[in-house]
C-alpha cells in the first residue's frame, strides 16, 4: 500500500519566484489527502500531475493566508469540473465561515458534498478514520489556533503460513488467525496456536505534520517514534529571538525536537523567505540530526513498511 508525500510548497509568510505556499499531498493506498492549501496549491497539483478530483480530504491548519489562500479556489475548479463524490474538509474554527461568504457573493453553489468538521485546536483528537489509518491533531502554538496532524496506519493483518495450517479450518477461524486469534474448541481449548502458523505483520507506518509553531517540547508523546516528522523551520538559530517572538521555530529546534522524538526521519519547511539558499537551514539541522531533509517542492518521501 502507498505510503507517500509529495511536497507542494514549503515558503513561509509571502511566496518566492522558487518557492509556494504551504501545500502537501500524503498518498494512502490510492487515495489524495492535502495538507495545507496555500495560494496557488491548485497550479502545483497541475504541474506534478496530480488529479485533484482524487482528493478525499483536506486538512486546514490555520487561518494565515499562505496555509488556505488556494483553498475557496481549488473547491470551485472541483465544481466547476463537476465534481460529485463528497470531499471531507477539517480546519480551525471559522473556516467555514470564511469559505461560505466567498461562495455566498461569488454565487457558487457546490455540485458536491462538503462535509466540514470544526477542529479543536487545543488537544490531541482523533478525527478521521478509515479502513487503513487514523488521524489525530496535534496542538501547536502560535498567534492564531493552530494544530498540526498524525497519520498513523492501522495494524496489519499477520500473513498465514500456509504450509503450516491443518485442514478443514472454516473461514471465520482463519480471519481470526490473520488478527493474531487462537483457533479454540467450544470449550475454549486452543486447537491452533497463532504464533505457530503466522508470520509477524508488516510494520504499521506514520507521518506526523507539524505546522506553524514555537519549539514545543510538549509535542513529543505525540510524535514519538514516527517514521517522518514534518516540522517548520522558518529561521536559523542566529534568529531564536525572532522565531520565538513570532510564534516560529528554528532548523535546530526542530532537529532537537526530531532528536528527542526517536524519529525516522526528519523533514523541514516553511522557510522564511529572506533564505535564498537553504544550505544554511539543512546544515544546521543536519549537526543535531543528520536524517533531515528539506521539504524543496516536487520532492517525493515514500515511507516504506
Amino acid at each position: 500500500m502507498d505510503f507517500e508525500l509529495r511536497i507542494l510548497g514549503s515558503s513561509s509568510a509571502t511566496p518566492s519566484a522558487n518557492r509556494h505556499h504551504t501545500a502537501q499531498v500524503l498518498t494512502i493506498d490510492n487515495q489524495y489527502h492535502l495538507i495545507d492549501c496555500g495560494e496557488g496549491t491548485q497550479m502545483q497539483l497541475m504541474q506534478y500531475k496530480i488529479k485533484h478530483q482524487r482528493i478525499c480530504n483536506i486538512y486546514i491548519s490555520h487561518l494565515h493566508g499562505d496555509h488556505y489562500f488556494g483553498l475557496a479556489g481549488l473547491l470551485s475548479t472541483m465544481h466547476l469540473q463537476g465534481r460529485h463524490t463528497p470531499l471531507y474538509l477539517f480546519g480551525p474554527p471559522g473556516l467555514i465561515e470564511i469559505l461560505s461568504l466567498q461562495f455566498k457573493y461569488s454565487g457558487t453553489n457546490l455540485c458536491f458534498p462538503l462535509i466540514f468538521q470544526e477542529l479543536d485546536t487545543t488537544s490531541h483528537k482523533k478525527i478521521y478514520e478509515n479502513k487503513q489509518i487514523t488521524v489525530y491533531t496535534i496542538p501547536m502554538e502560535h498567534r492564531v489556533p493552530c494544530c498540526g496532524f498524525l497519520f498513523r496506519e492501522k495494524q496489519k493483518a499477520r500473513p498465514l503460513i500456509k504450509e503450516k495450517l491443518p485442514p478443514n479450518l472454516t473461514p471465520p477461524q482463519l480471519v481470526g488467525l490473520k488478527w493474531g486469534e487462537d483457533v479454540t474448541d467450544e470449550q475454549g481449548n486452543v486447537l491452533v496456536y497463532n504464533r505457530d502458523v503466522t508470520m509477524e505483520p508488516k510494520r504499521s507506518r506514520s507521518y506526523a505534520y507539524c505546522s506553524d509553531s514555537r519549539y514545543k517540547p510538549e509535542l513529543l508523546p505525540y510524535v514519538r517514534y514516527v517514521d517522518l516528522l514534518y516540522h517548520e523551520a522558518t529561521f536559523t538559530d542566529d534568529l531564536r529571538e525572532r522565531a520565538n517572538y513570532t510564534f516560529h521555530s528554528t532548523a535546530r529546534q526542530a532537529a532537537e525536537l526530531a532528536a528527542a522524538a526517536e524519529v525516522r526521519r526528519l523533514l523541514i519547511g516553511h522557510f522564511s523567505v529572506r533564505y535564498k539558499d537553504l544550505t544554511p537551514l539543512l546544515t544546521e539541522a543536519q549537526e543535531v540530526f543528520p536524517q533531515t531533509d528539506l521539504a524543496t517542492e516536487g520532492s517525493i518521501l515514500c515511507i516504506r513498511e
